[in-house]
């Protein structure tokens, strides 16, 4: 009996002190946002060269090609940009997505808006598969920089 309780003792005062464990790393997406610039360089007077100062760019973390027809990207405020057909993004390759007119490449997707999509001070960009699940969000606060990796 006497053993018995030690034992517990011993046990309950290993469980107590013992450190605990570090929590397992979040799995990182498949597809993940690397980079939004949301505040493009000098005067916002809406030319398309001030709106292709806005991007975001996305990252496939994987060892394989993932076809993104379909897929979007938005902000808070509902704005959305999806995917065309045709848009392969290679395996440990970026994409970029502008905001305003330009012609598409395998590198740089083009919005095609005459407005800004990202707010200067806080915003958060999401990238979601085309059944609507979320892979990706990216939160920004801050008027001190331009651009935010994350």
């Amino acid at each position: 009996m006497r053993l018995l309780s030690v034992l517990g003792s011993s046990l309950l005062a290993a469980t107590v002190l013992a450190p605990a464990l570090p929590a397992q790393a979040a799995a990182v997406p498949a597809v993940q946002i690397t980079r939004v610039h949301y505040d493009s360089p000098g005067v916002d007077r809406r030319s398309n060269t001030s709106l292709n100062g806005e991007y975001v760019t996305i990252a496939n973390t994987t060892r394989r090609s993932i076809d993104l027809a379909g897929w979007t990207i938005r902000d808070k405020t509902g704005y959305t940009y999806t995917i065309g057909d045709d848009v392969l993004l290679g395996a440990g390759k970026k994409l970029t997505l502008r905001t305003g007119q330009g012609r598409d490449t395998a590198t740089t997707l083009y919005w095609g808006r005459r407005a800004y999509v990202w707010n200067n001070d806080r915003d958060t960009a999401s990238v979601r598969r085309p059944d609507g699940r979320l892979i990706d969000a990216c939160a920004y606060n801050s008027t001190r920089a331009d651009y935010t990796t994350c």
